[in-house]
């Protein structure tokens, strides 16, 4: 099941409008709230948020800047449809983007970076210890602290705008994580995956760390396609 709602957030001054209407949209449209190619009518959502219609456009329209949302004149905004060409071109770019600044973070980063690493790790590990069976990914606690690991890995690449990329993109492929989670017949456990990727990252083997990266993002897309084909044939 979807999570809820993100419930409408109390007034805060410091924070604009249409940055409050951004971030509780962006995460009820990631966490699959809104299904894939619904319309997103502004007088629900303004009854719901609690937004007039004009942070609440702005919003979507920085949303269908990222991919998330897309917007047609005379249609007003859809969620994005879940569709493989979409995600060929996520998983494209954060091959191209995430690995090279996973090996500049490996070349610059320092103990306090590597402390981060570690840190993140255990959050990580301590929140999948509580956990039975189930899909760890539709946990938003997980999603969060598994999000905070990757994004720790590159922290210390030398580009400020390769890591904002990389950040926006680990969010877009987030839709498609749910997605093949909520369709999967046997239950994915990454822990051991995320352990060899930080102990490469830590030990500054660049090479190795960079070949598990690779694989880690593959293996979203492959996920995914596998529930696609598996909707395709049983008629869904």
């Amino acid at each position: 099941m979807p999570s809820p709602l993100t419930p409408a957030p109390a007034v805060d001054s410091s924070v604009p409008l249409s940055e409050q209407a951004f971030r509780s949209l962006r995460r009820d449209v990631l966490v699959g709230h809104f299904e894939a190619g619904s319309k997103l009518k502004l007088d629900e959502l303004q009854g719901h948020y609690g937004f007039s219609s004009s942070p609440l456009r702005e919003a979507l329209s920085r949303l269908a800047q990222e991919g998330l949302v897309r917007a047609d004149e005379r249609r007003g905004f859809r969620v994005a449809p879940i569709a493989l060409d979409d995600l060929n071109d996520i998983t494209h770019m954060r091959l191209m983007l995430d690995v090279q600044a996973l090996g500049s973070a490996i070349a610059h980063g320092d103990d306090a970076w590597e402390a981060a690493i570690v840190a993140a790790f255990h959050r990580l590990e301590k929140i999948e210890s509580r956990f039975g069976d189930g899909a760890l990914v539709l946990d938003d606690e997980w999603s969060e602290v598994h999000r905070g690991f990757h994004l720790s890995l590159l922290a210390a690449c030398a580009s400020e705008r390769q890591r904002m990329w990389s950040a926006s993109l680990f969010d877009q492929a987030e839709r498609y994580r749910r997605f093949s989670a909520r369709h999967r017949q046997i239950a994915r456990r990454k822990s051991n995956e995320h352990r060899k990727l930080m102990d490469a990252t830590l030990a500054r083997d660049g090479d190795t760390a960079c070949a598990l990266l690779t694989e880690h993002i593959q293996s979203t897309q492959r996920n995914v396609e596998a529930a696609l084909r598996r909707m395709q044939a049983a008629g869904a």
